[in-house]
């Protein structure tokens, strides 16, 4: 059910970035359960994908808690969790390919020791890192430097020399056997975002396909290709805050039709910065007395006839037909999203439409679903996020 991506490589001649270079590329998107995805499993029903996607969801919450990350003076410990993404990248000289799980809520980029069996860095002077996941699996191992070479779909494929990557030598837990590695996209120093540096001048967008096109490829952008405007963009503050690593947004109210909820906050503060944007989950998850006041206000509103859905699914409906449900605005600061059915309902079989909200104790994340058939542009250095709506298969 969940997003998945793949970077796919599709160019043999390669250009390098530098310091001086203002560069626009694009790369393609590969969705998890498309068939061109290396995670693709034909024997996986819609009820069983949508299943997996909520249990992955709920996983991956608890790398939000904010006591989930500890630190030790000598060795950071980096804990994340495995994300709804994979990249097909290439490392090294001579390179070579590797399927990593893509994570906009972790930073390092790591991978299965070989080639490189130490350090490659005189300047580190520890040299090791250690990543625990929300599930208990672990990655520990050295730090080294290398090419890190990604394919685009706009021109060259481009390489970015000198990157910082995790060799891991010491790997246990749930990774699957067609990704060996993870690549960090969030807000820190030594993601891929900020090693890529000055010459995406701190910009990168996405338009994730919605569940129905999963034959289909979409792209991410970077640079001067990830300007997000014209008509019907809006924009909100991104929030500066700890840990960097996430994406936090002001959220303040959401609208189901005419009804206004206001939201009173989270984990994350009442206030400024109380929401995560993360492309990694699935379904938008909220404070749960919060999540009550907007499941009752979308039943009230919508004409239909209730039915059961998988367990942990709230709010369904017989969906034989496709159907309109109302509509919900989700408030940012400074920025009003209309949502679609598509963004607020998702199909769990043939017949049943299931609520893509869900309660979370305390935690807000606005997920994966919520943002389909969106140009969302990140834009690291105005510190905004913009979101324009989209026929994501045409972009």
């Amino acid at each position: 059910m969940a997003a998945a991506i793949v970077f796919a490589i599709i160019s043999l001649s390669t250009r390098c970035l530098t310091d001086a270079q203002n560069v626009g590329f694009s790369v393609e998107l590969i969705h998890r359960d498309s068939i061109k995805s290396p995670f693709y499993n034909p024997f996986e029903t819609t009820f069983d994908r949508v299943t997996n996607a909520f249990r992955r969801s709920f996983s991956r919450v608890h790398r939000f808690y904010p006591n989930s990350i500890t630190t030790t003076e000598a060795n950071p410990d980096i804990i994340v969790n495995t994300g709804e993404y994979s990249m097909n990248i290439s490392l090294g000289t001579p390179s070579f390919s590797v399927v990593a799980l893509a994570d906009t809520g972790s930073d390092l980029i790591w991978t299965q020791c070989s080639p490189w069996a130490t350090c490659a860095s005189p300047t580190d002077t520890s040299c090791i890192y250690s990543v625990t996941y929300g599930d208990n699996s672990f990655s520990k191992g050295d730090i080294a430097y290398d090419i890190l070479t990604l394919g685009s779909t706009t021109g060259q494929a481009v390489a970015l020399p000198d990157t910082i990557i995790g060799c891991g030598n010491n790997n246990a837990g749930t990774f699957s056997g067609k990704a060996s590695g993870i690549i960090g996209l969030g807000g820190g120093e030594i993601s891929l975002i900020n090693q890529l540096g000055s010459p995406i001048n701190g910009k990168f967008s996405y338009c994730l396909l919605p569940m129905t096109q999963i034959g289909k490829s979409s792209k991410m952008n970077f640079g001067s290709n990830a300007i997000v405007s014209g008509t019907g963009t809006v924009s909100t503050p991104l929030i500066e805050k700890s840990p960097t690593t996430f994406y936090f947004l002001t959220l303040k109210a959401i609208s189901v039709g005419t009804q206004r909820i206001e939201f009173k906050g989270s984990s994350f503060g009442t206030d400024e910065g109380n929401i995560v944007i993360d492309s990694g989950t699935t379904l938008t998850l909220l404070p749960s007395d919060f999540y009550s006041q907007l499941e009752s206000a979308m039943d009230s509103q919508f004409n239909g006839i209730r039915a059961q859905g998988p367990q942990g699914f709230n709010l369904c409906y017989v969906a034989i037909h496709e159907f309109e449900a109302p509509e919900i605005t989700v408030h940012f600061a400074n920025a009003d999203v209309k949502l679609k059915t598509l963004n607020t309902f998702v199909k769990v079989d043939d017949s049943t439409a299931c609520f893509a909200f869900s309660p979370a104790q305390n935690i807000a994340i606005d997920g994966n679903l919520a943002q389909m058939n969106f140009l969302i542009g990140y834009d690291t250095k105005s510190q905004t996020v913009s979101f324009k709506p989209s026929d994501c298969s045409k972009n």
